[in-house]
């Protein structure tokens, strides 16, 4: 497990991070979602060692984290990383290479990896002939190419279309479920929400809510309820331990102090004429998101 504990880090003036405290933990998916300025992309190189933190500090499973540890990581970086002129198969040899894999191993593991990610054709081809979307697959080859002892990417769906987002998913589900910890920044909250086990929201360098998806969902949601019929539902604001959020006509939105009084609404409903349709309503995580940065 990866723990980030209490790292404070300025820049001038500007408090960049502010006691951020959170873990990575080993074999799970963790998102770290954020806006513009925000503190991830300083966060994940004070975690690589790229920057030193003002205060704070970082550990893997409670010891101070090592120069060796931090030299296992696959990092992908938001910015392009790799060589334009370089082909795509020597670069990701290369960098196997620099960090002990034999020139067969590496090879090996470069071609399955191209393959894997949709460019067993490109290998040959300088990086700067691929398109934008072709040179971010081979920036998660570049990640993924040590077998690493943990992942680091910023952004890493960036410039990727649906279906290669897809494989990419399911690589790093794949490289997770080896039992290494993985971490991640997005925008795209629906990726993040589809595939994360654990979120972390991070405003003005300071953690605001952190958990699965379930567990945020319950600290940031009052149950809600929908109810839609074929007449209208204005006599739901007669309804005992029953608070109407939104009403239009033949839909209402309504909090219940408990499920058997949102029950007793579908039981008045079906009395009164023909039900659509009823249930709770689930929060997004992107109404979960502004909520908690605003």
């Amino acid at each position: 497990m990866i723990t980030v504990n209490g790292v404070n880090k300025s820049f001038g003036a500007a408090h960049v991070l502010k006691d951020l405290t959170f873990s990575i933990q080993p074999g799970l998916m963790t998102g770290f979602v954020g806006g513009n300025g925000a503190g991830k992309t300083t966060t994940m190189r004070i975690l690589l060692g790229v920057l030193t933190p003002d205060a704070g500090s970082i550990e893997v499973n409670g010891a101070p984290i090592t120069a060796d540890y931090r030299a296992g990581i696959g990092y992908m970086p938001e910015e392009r990383g790799l060589y334009p002129k370089m082909t795509v198969l020597d670069q990701l040899v290369y960098l196997g290479r620099l960090h002990d894999m034999s020139p067969a191993a590496a090879r090996a593991r470069a071609l399955t990896l191209l393959e894997r990610l949709g460019l067993g054709e490109r290998g040959s081809s300088r990086l700067e002939e691929l398109s934008l979307g072709n040179q971010q697959r081979a920036q998660i080859a570049a990640a993924l190419v040590h077998e690493p002892v943990a992942l680091v990417l910023d952004e890493p769906f960036s410039g990727l279309d649906p279906n290669a987002v897809d494989v990419t998913l399911q690589m790093l589900r794949e490289t997770a479920d080896t039992g290494i910890p993985v971490l991640f920044s997005s925008h795209q909250l629906d990726v993040v929400e589809r595939l994360c086990d654990e979120l972390i929201i991070l405003a003005d360098g300071q953690v605001r809510a952190a958990g699965s998806r379930d567990e945020l969902l319950a600290a940031h949601t009052e149950p809600e309820w929908e109810l839609v019929t074929g007449t209208d539902t204005g006599w739901v604001r007669g309804m005992p331990e029953v608070k109407v959020l939104t009403f239009d006509g033949g839909r209402v939105c309504f909090q219940a102090a408990s499920e058997a009084a949102a029950h007793a609404v579908l039981a008045e409903a079906v009395v009164r004429g023909t039900v659509h349709r009823f249930g709770p309503l689930t929060r997004t995580l992107h109404e979960i998101f502004t909520e908690v940065t605003r």
